[in-house]
């Protein structure tokens, strides 16, 4: 086992106690410096940071280390340069907290989906046997001077989405290319919360924030469309410039999300339909979810 900090600036005495234990690793005693400040958590949850250092003297004391030096050690922030890499090795590495996992170089997204055994298998099975990609970006399928329809057909019916081809033409294309190919046929909107918005574009249908089309387009954010109403179809990526197959539909105003993701079409018509999809999300015991039968693309 490999163990790297990752000091959370949120968690004001996550410096001082990792410094402690790389203190008493000094001394032989890391790991049981480590369990020692876990275990005792609720005895210094409440403490400042200037408040911790005698504490974590009682604690080397209690463990038989020389506390002469391991108090020298914490007054000259022996290794404090060592942590701070360890951090921004973290950061570098796009993790956006603990616990993290890394399987095969992907990092697997537990802020979205938690520690769900089911989820945590599905994602193993996804990064070590992923779905037939795309070696390159798609090629021009639709004209940004022209107007185009998209009409999903669905287990629950149909409705008519009017592509913004012109606004977003490098997204749109996407799109209408991965809907022709037949990409989206057969996937579900695994996430549907008729409060906020119904999610779809994941072939594994367990909405794992990855590049499944083998490639990615960058944003295309105008501010000329907002999410100040509902019905708006936009592509989803957890970080910029990372737009690929995913997208969500609104189901009523969201200004908070404007500016965050490119925007590449509204429902003009069936928006009862996409109402009555199925609530549900990724996980066990959930409603089945609704499936895509096909996305047919039309010049208007």
């Amino acid at each position: 086992m490999v163990y790297r900090h990752f000091t959370l600036s949120f968690h004001d005495k996550a410096l001082i106690t990792a410094e402690a234990t790389e203190a008493a690793a000094a001394q032989g005693k890391f790991w049981e410096m480590h369990d020692m400040i876990y275990q005792r958590q609720q005895d210094w949850n409440q403490f400042s940071p200037d408040q911790m250092k005698p504490l974590l003297v009682e604690y080397a004391e209690e463990l038989g280390l020389d506390t002469e030096q391991f108090v020298n050690d914490l007054d000259n922030h022996t290794y404090l340069d060592r942590i701070n890499a360890d951090t921004q090795d973290a950061m570098d590495g796009a993790l956006s907290g603990t616990p993290s996992y890394i399987i095969n170089g992907v990092v697997y997204p537990t802020q979205q989906l938690g520690l769900n055994p089911i989820l945590i298998d599905n994602f193993i099975q996804l990064v070590t046997d992923p779905p037939e990609q795309y070696p390159d970006v798609p090629p021009q399928v639709v004209d940004p001077e022209k107007e185009y329809l998209a009409t999903f057909s669905t287990s629950k019916g149909d409705f008519v989405v009017e592509l913004f081809a012109e606004q977003a033409p490098v997204n749109v294309n996407s799109f209408a290319f991965l809907a022709q190919d037949g990409w989206y046929d057969g996937q579900t909107f695994f996430y549907v919360d008729p409060e906020f918005v119904a999610q779809s574009g994941d072939p594994t249908n367990n909405g794992f924030s990855l590049a499944f089309t083998g490639y990615t387009c960058g944003d295309e954010v105008n501010p000329d469309l907002t999410f100040d109403e509902a019905g708006m179809l936009a592509l989803y990526t957890p970080q910029p410039n990372g737009n690929n197959g995913q997208f969500f539909i609104t189901y009523a105003p969201l200004p908070d999300l404007n500016g965050k993701f490119t925007i590449i079409g509204h429902i003009v018509e069936g928006m009862d339909v996409a109402q009555s999809l199925t609530p549900t999300q990724p996980g066990p015991d959930q409603p089945e979810p609704d499936v895509i039968e096909t996305i047919l693309i039309e010049e208007r």
